[in-house]
């Protein structure tokens, strides 16, 4: 059975290297109902490397349709707080959480744009404790993604259904580097490559980054200690992980009061079950001023909207075009992949382990190095061929970062 080895071979790598399982740690999983046999390979992994206990929070995201089709339309403010009060015990008791994607990225298309914008506004507010905790790499925690038959017919379209689901997670092993001979290995060496870029990039300690391509010009100012993150993280307890696999990126802080000027996407945005497609932002003095979008205009308006921070920048990543997930081809219309692909931006919350001492830091010291606060995070992707980047150094010289979406610089 092919794919249940590979399975077993993806939960080990996720286990081993994505969150860094620690002896008699517990694990919390949260993941799609059709992701069973991914779970089950994962809680047997975890188990075979100490795990204490592992715990399984299911979702079914029919249920989220069936309640946009037939549920009270003024009971979308309505949360559970017991999920995210059971979420904080769970983080404040040193377990390590895992969280699988899979979805259709066409779910809630035709729905109402205002209902969903308050689902996913009500889910950010009362996840914001919860989020403060994963910016700050609190607890080891790991992102990563299963194969199911919507999001596969989305991205393959024109093949059978059996065959769709098979080449989706073919994508999937190929990304996260499943289909080597040595997964673990493999990872380590790409972990090292990752760790020299941000290395270089710390050095430089740029002032700002300026963006040139098809429909950008964009300058982002970073704040003074700002620093480069990427693969590898370090939580509280001292415990390596690996936040996201697949990853590609090297990332930092903006200055969320110091981005002027326009960036294009390049590739859609799946935002809670809706895509959001070949749009732009314009800003000024770090805010956004400009909206445009030839799909679902209306949810990115009131996306930018949520909150104070939501229309500013609280991240900015670095991918070459180069990059095994860009070279595929393939439009995953799920952003843990795509953003691996293209450089992108982030509206919304920053990680404040991108600026020295920030893991400390309350979000009102936070905001005045330039770190921004948001109960969003939401990637999209800007980077392509055509896109060029420069630093920009104190003193206001300008030197090559990327060309043609490539590393303009050797490590």
């Amino acid at each position: 059975m092919p794919l249940q080895e590979d399975l077993a071979k993806y939960a080990e790598l996720t286990v081993k290297v994505g969150l860094n399982v620690q002896p008699d740690q517990r694990l919390v999983v949260r993941s799609p109902i059709e992701a069973v046999d991914l779970v089950r390979a994962v809680s047997r992994a975890a188990y075979d490397v100490g795990c204490r206990y592992v715990d399984v929070l299911w979702a079914d995201e029919q249920l989220q349709l069936i309640r946009f089709e037939h549920a009270p339309r003024d009971s979308f403010s309505e949360f559970p707080d017991w999920r995210v009060d059971g979420l904080l015990a769970c983080a404040k008791s040193g377990d390590a959480f895992l969280s699988i994607s899979g979805n259709d990225p066409d779910l809630l298309k035709g729905q109402d744009a205002d209902l969903i914008s308050l689902v996913k506004k009500t889910e950010a507010e009362k996840g914001r404790p919860f989020g403060a905790l994963v910016s700050r790499s609190a607890m080891n925690w790991c992102v990563t993604s299963a194969a199911v038959a919507p999001w596969a017919a989305r991205v393959f379209p024109d093949l059978e259904p059996g065959e769709q689901l098979e080449k989706l997670w073919d994508a999937i092993f190929s990304a996260c580097r499943v289909d080597q001979e040595d997964p673990t290995a493999a990872w380590q060496v790409h972990i090292k490559d990752i760790e020299r870029r941000r290395a270089y990039l710390n050095v430089r300690a740029y002032d700002a980054l300026h963006y040139a391509g098809p429909g950008t010009d964009l300058t982002v100012g970073l704040p003074r200690g700002h620093l480069w993150c990427g693969a590898a993280e370090t939580s509280a307890a001292g415990t390596t992980f690996t936040p996201n696999i697949p990853t590609e990126e090297v990332f930092t802080m903006p200055h969320c009061r110091r981005v002027d000027g326009r960036v294009a996407s390049t590739k859609p945005l799946n935002y809670g079950g809706s895509l959001i497609e070949n749009f732009s932002l314009t800003f000024s003095e770090g805010r956004v001023v400009a909206v445009q979008a030839e799909a679902n205009e209306a949810i990115l308006r009131k996306l930018v909207e949520t909150d104070e921070g939501a229309g500013r920048l609280g991240e900015i990543a670095l991918v070459p075009d180069s990059s095994p997930i860009s070279q595929t081809g393939i439009l995953f219309y799920n952003t843990l992949f795509d953003e691996n692909a293209s450089s992108h931006v982030a509206l919304g919350r920053a990680y404040s382990i991108c600026v020295e001492d920030g893991a400390q830091m309350e979000e009102a010291a936070l905001n005045e190095v330039g770190g921004n606060t948001s109960v969003i995070h939401v990637d999209f992707m800007i980077g392509s061929k055509e896109m060029d980047i420069d630093g920009v150094s104190v003193e206001g010289v300008s030197e090559a970062v990327m060309r043609e979406g490539e590393w303009a610089f050797d490590v």
